[in-house]
């Protein structure tokens, strides 16, 4: 079943009827290497042009990858040609996992999950002989260490990156659902939740709040008034905290840029090539991907042959499949379809991805995201001066459509606030840091290490995040936006907030399940930081309607507490109390105020005392979160997209073949530009060979001559 070595270059694909050689056989059969480049081999073939292979080969010696990723990123080669010129460069032969399936066995040796990182398809032992296909054949040597001593002598042998997929897929899917649901081990998993201890202990807290209210509700009304104001004392203690540790952190970073522009400290410059990073994206019931999301993606200008792309779709979602149907996607953009399980959660959805992921950075947008275009020029610096033990990566996150109504506007202030005021000041305090849903970037060693994302927590990158801190990893906020749709409708506001709240509530449970063992993980500092962040957090949203009834007190109507907290304190407790909600308002409104005094978002700021009237909406979605924790704790409630349908800011302008668009650097004062037509791009003919000199600039979105899309959204913002 293999092809015979002969004189000439060409070699015939392994087929089926065609003699395996035996062991004997194989040494003898071999020839040496072709030492002709790639690129040689794949003009006589005819498979890419002398134009394209040039601006490759330029790209080749700037860039950490292999030629023929590059060609394939730039769409200048086809995956059948460049295996075809493959087989004929290291003188082997090709085979077709998919129409000849390998011995199953053999992959379970090396473990499914490895040989799909690695490209690497262990296809049929005969006559003592392992043959063993890759996509990759310059990294073959270095993973024969890695191959299981009883492969015996190992014949190398080729196929595409997406043959050997879909063969391990064919085969193997069950093992690699079995393994996105269980990677995070038990003890850090709600997937051991013991529902009858849940039961007991929530029917057991019903039973004491119904015997309190009948026969001391004073008391009980006394005691939940103590801890939710010790809550809330605690939560804006933490707030001022974090804040201050901004604002030092800011003066620093002044400081620095005015030492690096004296000429006193040296500009940090990248001195590594860039990585391969691999952004997943994970899709539910969204009609719409093929077009705005892949023409927002296409705004990022990072190289493409360094970017991948991976839209994950459950195989049970007929409408984002039929969405991708028939769409040409660009090869940086992959589909992966995730098998059906026991639940279907987003973190489920990545753990099963990240085995497709080719790079060591990953990273995690959402479907309706738009990530700036130079995002992943940020991240790969970032992490290229990070610390060794900062595992993630964090972006800020902002909304698009503030202006749509008051809700979308009190949504928009508190992420500014979360994302610009208090989530820095947690990380610079080396806190738990609860990561958002998107934005998220990761060594992928470290998170494979961990076990990825938690399948069965509704709210994956906060659990993430504890864990992270648990075993000695950090993360750091970046300077770099992701502008995503605010939720502007009460009741997905309420079904989106509680879904949060209930993954708070059970990654608290989870993780105080041996409360000693997150005390000597954590330490002190950060144990009690963690209380107050979840359990103070989940306190604030249900017991908020206590604090509110003591606006009676303020009008002169009757409370059940006001001769008790009368008598307490000489007299001050009602003061004392009163002085501490009017106080954790005004820091609150303060640090909003400072958070949108941008331009961006500088229409805001009268909205900010509003703010008082947009948390009750978190109250109810506090209870149903814990009535889901209890009955439905795994239901994932998606949140609708596509509700403001924002046009698009860049519209993509045909032109004429042989010419392409370059981007526009800078801006253009219009006071400068005489009246009459404008062209909608610059274009330059015949520009097929122009290779940027810039080594991170290429490729580069084309854009119009107008102000570039973020620029006008920071106007009109």
């Amino acid at each position: 079943m293999t092809s015979t070595p002969a004189a000439t270059n060409t070699l015939v694909p392994i087929r089926a009827g065609i003699k395996v050689p035996q062991a004997a056989d194989v040494a003898a059969a071999l020839a040496q290497r072709d030492l002709r480049p790639l690129g040689q081999i794949l003009l006589e073939d005819g498979a890419v042009s002398h134009g394209n292979l040039l601006k490759a080969t330029v790209m080749r010696r700037r860039q950490n990858v292999r030629l023929g990723q590059i060609l394939l990123s730039q769409g200048w080669v086809t995956e059948a040609a460049l295996t075809h010129a493959l087989t004929r460069q290291w003188r082997t032969s090709a085979v077709d996992p998919v129409a000849m399936p390998p011995d199953a066995r053999l992959i379970d040796q090396l473990s499914a999950s490895f040989c799909l990182k690695h490209a690497v398809l262990p296809w049929r032992r005969v006559g003592g002989v392992t043959f063993v296909a890759t996509s990759q054949p310059e990294d073959f040597d270095k993973l024969r260490a890695k191959l299981p001593a009883d492969f015996g002598p190992v014949r190398m042998l080729l196929a595409s990156e997406s043959g050997i997929h879909a063969a391990i897929i064919a085969l193997r899917t069950t093992s690699l659902t079995r393994q996105a649901e269980t990677s995070v081990p038990a003890e850090e998993s709600c997937r051991t939740r013991n529902a009858t201890r849940v039961s007991q202990i929530s029917l057991a807290l019903l039973a004491v709040i119904a015997a309190g209210s009948i026969l001391a509700p004073v008391w009980l009304l006394g005691a939940l008034t103590v801890w939710t104001a010790l809550t809330l004392l605690a939560g804006t203690a933490l707030k001022l905290a974090s804040f201050h540790a901004v604002l030092r952190r800011r003066t620093e970073e002044a400081a620095d840029t005015r030492l690096i522009a004296a000429g006193l400290k040296p500009a940090p410059q990248m001195q590594d090539r860039l990585p391969v990073i691999s952004v997943m994206v994970p899709l539910f019931h969204e009609s719409d991907v093929a077009g705005k999301l892949v023409g927002r993606l296409s705004r990022l200008d990072y190289p493409r042959e360094l970017t991948d792309i991976l839209l994950v779709v459950e195989a049970t979602d007929p409408i984002t499949r039929a969405a991708l149907d028939g769409a040409t996607l660009p090869h940086w953009i992959r589909v992966v379809t995730v098998p059906p399980g026991p639940v279907q959660t987003k973190p489920r959805a990545l753990n099963y991805a990240l085995n497709f992921c080719r790079g060591d950075i990953v990273g995690v947008w959402d479907a309706e995201d738009r990530p700036d275009p130079d995002q992943l020029h940020k991240v790969a610096r970032g992490f290229a001066a990070a610390a060794p033990d900062v595992a993630c990566l964090q972006g800020q996150l902002d909304y698009f459509n503030p202006r749509t109504n008051w809700l979308a506007r009190c949504f928009t202030i508190e992420y500014a606030s979360w994302f610009r005021a208090n989530l820095p000041g947690i990380a610079r305090m080396g806190l738990v840091v609860p990561l958002g849903g998107t934005t998220l970037f990761f060594r992928r060693e470290i998170l494979e290490t961990l076990g990825g994302w938690d399948a069965w927590n509704v709210t994956e990158d906060a659990d993430l995040g504890v864990r992270l801190t648990r075993h000695g990893w950090r993360t750091e906020l970046i300077d770099t936006t992701t502008d995503e749709e605010a939720n502007c409708r009460a009741l997905p506001w309420v079904k989106q907030r509680s879904r949060w709240l209930k993954g708070y509530a059970m990654t608290w449970s989870v993780h105080m399940r041996d409360p000693l063992a997150l005390w000597r993980d954590l330490g002190p500092r950060r144990f009690l930081a963690f209380q107050i962040q979840f359990l103070g957090t989940m306190s604030q949203y249900l017991l908020a309607p206590v604090l509110w009834s003591f606006w009676l007190l303020a009008l002169g109507l009757p409370h059940p507490l006001r001769e008790p907290l009368g008598q307490l304190w000489g007299g001050n407790a009602v003061p004392a109390l009163f002085t501490l909600f009017v106080a954790s308002e005004l820091i609150g409104m303060a640090v909003n105020l400072w958070a949108v005094r941008g331009a961006k978002h500088r229409h805001l700021r009268i909205w900010v005392p509003l703010m008082h009237f947009y948390y009750p909406l978190g109250c109810l979605a506090g209870w149903k979160a814990i009535y889901e924790v209890v009955v439905n704790p795994f239901y994932w409630d998606k949140t609708a997209h596509g509700v403001f349908d924002e046009t698009e800011d860049a519209t993509a302008v045909p032109v004429a073949e042989g010419v392409v668009r370059v981007p526009l650097l800078g801006q253009i004062d219009s006071a400068h530009v005489p009246a009459g037509p404008r062209p909608a791009t610059f274009a330059f003919g015949d520009a097929q060979n122009e290779v940027p000199d810039h080594p991170e600039a290429q490729p580069a979105p084309a854009l119009t001559m107008v102000q570039r899309p973020a620029e006008r959204r920071r106007q009109s913002g």
